[in-house]
């Protein structure tokens, strides 16, 4: 199982951590996703997702993500 740290632009509230939390934690493979309001980094653990998974879940939250 991997882990990979990425950063999300936009997010200012507590429903934007949900709403990231829950379109990221949709995706097949995944298996923990910790999202940290005040850095924007989103901590997602597990295999066989991709960087342009996580971008389109990010972008279907309503959000952005930063480099990868």
């Amino acid at each position: 199982m991997s882990e990979r740290v990425f950063t999300v632009r936009g997010m200012t509230c507590g429903h934007c951590v949900a709403s990231v939390t829950d379109e990221v934690r949709k995706l097949e493979g995944v298996r923990t996703v910790n999202v940290d309001l005040a850095s924007g980094q989103v901590t997602v653990t597990g295999d066989g997702y991709t960087d342009d998974q996580i971008r389109a879940a990010v972008d279907e939250a309503g959000y952005e993500l930063v480099g990868a």
